[in-house]
């Protein structure tokens, strides 16, 4: 992998979904003096300045990921975790309690809570330095217990809820040890993605964000957020969100 000592990096795990590749897409136009570090499942096509890994997102594969980034320690800028699953093909939101399935909500809780989690376990020795990082991981509003009056979505909302524990325990970890670093838990409304696509005819007019829409919100958010060894719940406007 290409390195510079005096490069500074950007990191998106997730990049095959939406959000990390319109996150990718704007970084390119708008950092081109930063190189773009992609961590995807599957190959992808990318522009030049962006270094892809490929990661099968298993605890291994994570640690291997993170080996080959130990060339870019205390350099990395901007990390943006945006692995999840609302649905699949056999896993659909409970809407009752009876709607309840063992195996479903394991894997909920694998994609949206153990992934993000092994990441920002691993990659703390990375990120460590002088170099200000802020890191992003895509949670939800739904996530909040505090806010949460409506109910339904059990395995979903328990999910988010968990990730934003972990992202609020690291935090504290973070400030002993990698106190140049700064977790957010991040909620880009409703985007325009295979993810919400079965729920779309729900949402008010004017609430349904392009990809791309949320990538611009989500990078202004990273130029401005003071590094105070405190992890934030935001949302894409930037509004603080009760746990």
């Amino acid at each position: 992998m290409k390195n510079s000592d005096e490069k500074q990096y950007n990191l998106i795990i997730g990049a095959g979904g939406g959000i990390g590749g319109a996150v990718i897409n704007r970084l390119a136009r708008e950092q081109p003096e930063r190189d773009t570090l992609a961590i995807s499942r599957a190959p992808l096509a990318l522009p030049d300045s962006v270094q892809q890994i490929i990661c099968d997102y298993s605890e291994a594969g994570i640690e291997q990921a993170v080996h080959e980034l130990a060339p870019m320690q205390g350099r990395i800028a901007t990390v943006v975790i945006s692995t999840g699953i609302l649905h699949t093909d056999s896993i659909k939101p409970e809407k009752r309690a009876e709607d309840l399935d063992m195996a479903s909500m394991l894997e909920v809780l694998r994609v949206n809570t153990v992934i993000p989690s092994l990441w920002l376990m691993k990659l703390v020795k990375i990120l460590r330095g002088q170099q200000p990082c802020r890191v992003f991981v895509l949670s939800a509003r739904v996530g909040s217990i505090s806010d949460n009056l409506k109910g339904g979505w059990y395995s979903y909302r328990a999910s988010k809820a968990a990730l934003n524990m972990v992202i609020k325990t690291a935090a504290i970890e973070y400030a002993r040890r990698a106190p140049n670093i700064k977790l957010v838990a991040f909620h880009p409304g409703t985007v325009d993605t295979g993810l919400s696509q079965p729920f779309q005819r729900n949402v008010p007019e004017g609430k349904l964000f392009s990809t791309d829409f949320v990538a611009e919100k989500l990078l202004s958010l990273s130029s401005t957020l003071p590094v105070d060894g405190e992890a934030s719940y935001l949302d894409w406007a930037g509004e603080k969100i009760t746990w």
